[in-house]
């Protein structure tokens, strides 16, 4: 079993969702510190007009709390994204697949939970994308203090084969690769290719932006081959 352990982000860019593919269960691990200025309620688009951030406000206090209890302010933040994404991707040829994520998760409902929301944005594109990935939240499971030991306790308890880690964590792994291949655990690093090019709506190509920008410029058929189907 392929298990993936990592924190939400909001409207992640299309590696993140190479990774919950890459996966046969993918573990939300928000019961760790939000940290300030990361991807974690924040995201880059690339509309007509340029590269914007798409931000979601989040209190002052929220860097003393864990991501899956930070909470968010009223609504009108998700007014003001649904009304981003629908000026700047208005004209792309697939923004009917835009319309529909922002009838259901910005305008149908108020998310008082970020971490809520980035889990139910991913889960929701990851169906769309075909994926079969099963979602578990890291509470789920016995939560060591130790950060490496944390990571193996949820890997033992899910019976996994292989942990599939983002290159990030490369650093605080390091010289502790064999504390899973000693509990049978192969640990591959996740190295993101060169993902192919589309056609966006402005020149130059920008790889790296919010998963967004290829829901409305590509079908939700098109868009695996842009991201695993290489």
């Amino acid at each position: 079993m392929r298990v993936t352990i990592l924190q939400s982000n909001y409207l992640p860019w299309r590696g993140y969702f190479d990774l919950v593919h890459d996966a046969d269960v993918f573990v939300v691990y928000d019961c760790v510190k939000y940290t300030k200025n990361d991807w974690r309620n924040r995201n880059v688009i690339y509309p007509k007009s340029g590269k914007q951030w798409l931000t979601i406000p989040v209190p002052a206090t929220a860097v003393k709390l864990a991501i899956d209890e930070v909470r968010l302010p009223e609504a009108d933040w998700q007014e003001l994204h649904a009304k981003m994404l629908s000026i700047g991707y208005g004209r792309a040829r697939h923004f009917a697949q835009v319309e529909e994520m922002l009838r259901t998760f910005h305008l149908a409902r108020a998310w008082p939970s970020l971490s809520g929301l980035n889990r139910a944005l991913v889960e929701w594109i990851s169906r769309r994308l075909g994926c079969r990935t099963v979602f578990r939240d890291a509470r789920e499971f016995t939560l060591h203090e130790d950060r490496v030991e944390r990571l193996l306790g949820i890997l033992g308890e899910l019976g996994a084969t292989e942990y599939i880690s983002g290159p990030a964590a490369a650093t605080y792994l390091d010289g502790k690769e064999h504390l899973f291949t000693d509990r049978g655990i192969r640990l591959t690093y996740k190295k993101y290719p060169a993902y192919p090019p589309y056609r966006q709506l402005r020149e130059p190509f920008e790889p790296a932006v919010s998963i967004v920008d290829l829901v409305a410029n590509l079908s939700w058929e098109e868009i695996p081959a842009h991201i695993w189907g290489r």
